[in-house]
């Protein structure tokens, strides 16, 4: 037999000590490190009756010598989520999705589970059968190839599968499962390394693709530390604000397609119902000419999007002028302001800058440069942009306009929302397409204000 090894974990980092202490050297958490069990005696693999020890044990090869076929993804029938993996999910790959408390992780997955055209078993772990159902009643789906299965155990789980024998498998959520092999309670940094090391040998060798729903911290990062998001092959990000209802879904990792595509999700009382042009949720319908109002072509993946942005300048009433900005990167806003201040002439270094990207999205893309400098000028001078106008182009330190990258897809995205006129930069090379649209070419800063305000 076996002998029984612990060690000492700190539950926030994954950091492991030889003994207790009250702080984690790693990330200076006090009162995290609590000990675990790590090895027990005659450890099962995931099917009955095998042993760990009776497993192949692999050779070396040469990676010409691999033989390898390009599987089918599965159609998730979500063209939101399919464009997020990458195409739909690859058989064998387990993802995990994370997401605040009541954001919709459980009602997307079964909704998914519910219009899958596999055989699908949905494991619970934190809800009863009844409200599953209730659920799914409220999704208005019903499917006879979705099967619930409400167990915390991974044994009895893995018991279930090998009857059951499905297509694809759906956790909620890892943090309720646990193992006999790890004598540590639900939630515990070992039982959710074990459990996702379980599922993931189930997955490899049955090629069978894993969903699990991951608990979040207060900071909003996957709970039990960085080592669930490490042994997975995808994370996704569920975020949002619980009193709006759109929700946009992000992969953080991918190791099967990009992670720079974006998904987003209108909440309904039937559940979530995809957006596929996200450009007209993002920007409002408004007779009036309101100061201050800018529109932004951006890329997200290979998806352009429209959306508005928003600024308020006013005189600083409290001495020293706020910078504040919501969805915009804090330092490029102050770059940018002492640009106009530089460059442009504007005296902001007295003045309160807000700034807003509205929807509730957070945009990392250079190209709403020049439409954050237009807002910032709009609201300043107190004069409405025409809503026709829309810009595309990155703003240097020397008050230039610079090219952005696929400019035409950000042309056409434009033209067919139905704007008269896009600002870009001369620098970008555009074909002689026929473009209803007027493109308005500009190298300098100064240009764009003479082209706005005369």
């Amino acid at each position: 037999m076996a002998k029984t090894k612990t060690a000492f974990y700190c539950q926030n980092c994954g950091a492991q000590f030889s003994k207790w202490q009250g702080q984690c050297t790693s990330c200076k958490q006090w009162n995290t490190i609590a000990e675990e069990v790590i090895q027990k005696p005659d450890k099962k693999d995931w099917k009955s009756g095998a042993t760990s020890s009776a497993k192949r044990i692999s050779k070396p090869v040469l990676v010409k010598e691999i033989k390898y076929e390009q599987e089918e993804r599965l159609n998730t029938n979500d063209s939101e989520l399919n464009r997020v993996l990458g195409g739909g999910l690859v058989p064998g790959s387990l993802t995990l999705l994370g997401g605040e408390p009541g954001i919709g992780k459980s009602t997307l997955l079964l909704q998914i589970a519910l219009n899958f055209n596999y055989k699908t078993l949905y494991v619970s772990g934190e809800e009863s059968q009844q409200q599953i159902k209730m659920r799914a009643e409220r999704l208005n789906k019903d499917t006879s190839d979705c099967y619930i299965l409400t167990e915390t155990k991974t044994q009895n789980i893995f018991k279930q599968i090998e009857k059951l024998e499905p297509e694809v498998l759906i956790i909620d959520s890892i943090q309720t499962l646990h193992t006999d092999f790890i004598d540590s309670s639900p939630g515990s940094l070992s039982q959710i390394r074990e459990s996702t090391s379980e599922l993931i040998k189930f997955a490899k060798e049955t090629h069978t693709p894993v969903l699990i729903i991951g608990h979040i911290t207060k900071d909003g990062s996957i709970a039990g530390p960085k080592v669930l998001e490490h042994m997975v092959d995808t994370v996704l990000q569920f975020e949002g604000d619980r009193n709006h209802v759109y929700r946009i879904m992000r992969a953080h990792k991918n190791r099967f397609g990009p992670t720079n595509e974006l998904g987003i999700y209108e909440m309904l009382g039937t559940g979530l119902r995809q957006v596929n042009n996200p450009s007209e949720i993002l920007i409002p319908k408004s007779d009036q000419d309101l100061s201050g109002t800018a529109i932004a072509s951006t890329m997200e993946g290979v998806r352009p999007l429209m959306i508005e942005v928003q600024a308020l300048v006013s005189s600083a009433v409290y001495g020293t002028p706020q910078r504040s900005t919501t969805g915009f990167n804090a330092k490029r806003l102050n770059m940018l302001l002492a640009v106009l201040e530089k460059r442009a002439g504007f005296r902001l270094g007295a003045k309160d800058v807000f700034l807003n990207l509205t929807g509730g999205i957070s945009v990392d893309d250079t190209a709403i440069d020049l439409a954050v400098v237009s807002a910032i000028l709009s609201s300043s001078e107190d004069i409405p942009i025409d809503q026709d106008i829309c810009f595309s182009a990155e703003v240097g330190l020397a008050g230039e306009i610079r090219p952005v990258s696929k400019i035409e897809q950000r042309i056409s995205e434009a033209e067919k929302l139905g704007f008269s006129v896009i600002v870009v930069s001369n620098q970008n090379k555009i074909s002689n397409k026929n473009y209803q649209i007027q493109i308005k070419k500009v190298s300098r800063l100064e240009e764009v204000v003479e082209f706005l305000f005369g």
